[in-house]
């Protein structure tokens, strides 16, 4: 269980560190990804780019089971 807790960890620094680079590509600003800006505001809640990422994460996991 420890195993999992830090390989999970590490894998969310990745990518955390990473974000900027995924910005670039157009990932965090795809129709479906919610932004609310007011003044002295701002909400981001990226469902659509969550759901891609989900998607991958989950087919990388699959393909290494087999």
């Amino acid at each position: 269980m420890a195993k999992w807790l830090i390989t999970i960890g590490i894998v969310l620094v990745a990518l955390g560190l990473a974000w900027p680079m995924l910005a670039k590509l157009g990932l965090g600003s795809l129709p479906g990804d919610i932004k609310l800006e007011r003044k002295g505001f701002t909400f981001y809640f990226p469902i659509t780019t969550g759901l891609i990422i989900s998607a991958l994460i989950t087919l990388i996991l699959w393909i290494f089971r087999r």
